[in-house]
């Protein structure tokens, strides 16, 4: 489950220190390399939530072992790309493969609790969750490192044993699941339309945002359309892709999403931007530019170990947002001269928001959403999470120029700091949160 788990936020994190590299290899410039970030969230975006219905259909372990097929595969077709664009497709290929591994675990945890009649699985959540920040986290070290040795190729040929190891372990360790007779009817009313329509609202969103301009305003209105004919559609089968009345009236769940995406714009704002200030604007190696994210790492590992097995969520979303929004404030003093202790200052901070938010939106999914629905739901939290991503990449894309690189990274500070106070605001006044733990407890 964590092998699984770890290769998107592998592949999200360490193509981080590799863009300018990639960049200076294809002789592409950031607006172009963005689409590397870019191309991977469209494709986990649409196919989390997908994947993860499927999950709750057919079980875990034969969707698992497709998808982490395609990461090994995905990333060698990326080691000999001929050109960019070769390199985009492969990660959109890659995005895809790892789909399944969070939603399968997900699925199995919420099952096992089921059978065991033990509803207090908060030490294995909170190991999943320490998994995939500790990767997302070392990952631009890892790739410094990497770069340094092998060069940018070697980011993606890390994939390889991981995809063999995730096969192998499936295959022998995940269960079969045998289908109730529930099961079989759902089985062949699987709501293609439904998955074909959201798609297209989701493609058409995010490409708008990806490079947001009035030229491309007919993105927005056909996402708009789409989105009401997918709602109108979901409203009239009996077996919806998204079971939108369940969802629209579990309006806490719908509050952890909006939590989810608001969090992620702002982290990933940080992770993709700070690096590359790094490199460009304080001239740092990738190496050492991974290297001085490393204390974010250590931190954000002890902040989960230490607040994991308290249930209780809602003051864990409170600190977390405050403490994020106090380090794009921070970020605000940066320059070409500033020092490495205030940098590394700066790093330490963000471990706190990357220990409590992500651990505490994952609580709240698991609690807040229906068992028969986990798959799907825990797969609309990284959905969520990835349009967050894809506000990042947006606005770094628009923020980040070569010419002017550190007045761009206080710009991307100034806004993540209104995404960050947004988000302040719907934790403060969010009431249901105060009850996550309280219902845990007395379970």
């Amino acid at each position: 489950m964590v092998l699984g788990s770890i290769l998107n936020p592998i592949n999200s994190s360490i193509i981080s220190v590799a863009l300018i590299p990639i960049g200076q290899a294809f002789g592409a410039p950031p607006s172009q390399t963005a689409w590397l970030v870019s191309a991977l969230y469209l494709a986990t975006a649409i196919g989390q939530p997908v994947v993860g219905k499927l999950i709750d259909i057919f079980g875990p372990k034969l969707l698992f072992l497709i998808a982490t097929s395609l990461v090994g595969i995905s990333s060698f077709i990326a080691i000999f790309a001929p050109n960019l664009w070769w390199l985009v497709a492969a990660r959109v290929l890659l995005g895809l493969g790892t789909c399944a591994g969070y939603p399968a675990s997900m699925y199995l945890i919420r099952s096992e609790a089921e059978r065991t009649g033990h509803d207090s699985p908060t030490s294995v959540l909170t190991i999943l969750a320490i998994a995939s920040q500790t990767i997302a986290v070392i990952g631009p070290t890892l790739g410094g490192l990497l770069i340094e040795i092998g060069g940018w190729q070697s980011t993606f040929l890390v994939n390889i044993p991981l995809s063999l190891a995730c096969v192998i372990l499936g295959y022998f360790r995940f269960p079969k699941t045998s289908l109730s007779n529930d099961g079989e009817k759902k089985r062949f009313s699987i709501d293609f339309t439904g998955i074909i329509l959201f798609g297209i609202t989701l493609i058409s969103a995010l490409l708008f945002l990806m490079n947001p301009s009035f030229h491309k305003l007919y993105l927005v209105i056909i996402a708009i359309i789409a989105g009401i004919i997918f709602a109108i559609t979901e409203l009239n089968i009996k077996v919806p892709f998204i079971d939108i009345r369940i969802l629209g009236g579990n309006t806490p769940l719908l509050l952890t999403y909006a939590r989810s995406l608001l969090s992620a714009t702002v982290s990933y704002c940080f992770l993709y931007g700070f690096s590359q200030w790094l490199e460009k604007g304080r001239g740092l190696s990738p190496s050492h530019a991974g290297l001085l994210l490393l204390p974010m790492f250590l931190t954000s590992i002890i902040v989960s170990r230490m607040t994991g097995k308290s249930p209780a969520i809602h003051l864990k979303l409170v600190v977390g947002s405050i403490i994020q929004f106090i380090t794009m404030i921070l970020l605000l003093f940066t320059d070409h001269t500033s020092s490495l202790v205030f940098l590394v200052i700066i790093a330490i901070l963000l471990g706190f928001p990357q220990g409590l938010l992500s651990l505490a939106n994952q609580n709240a999914v698991y609690f807040q959403a229906l068992p028969s629905q986990m798959g799907a739901s825990a797969g609309l939290l990284r959905t969520f999470m990835y349009m967050g991503a894809m506000l990042a990449s947006s606005a770094n894309g628009l923020f980040l120029k070569s010419d002017a690189i550190t007045v761009g990274i206080h710009e991307v500070a100034i806004f993540s700091s209104v995404i960050g106070i947004i988000l302040i605001m719907i934790t403060l006044f969010d009431r249901s949160l105060s009850k996550v733990g309280v219902r845990e407890k007395s379970n």
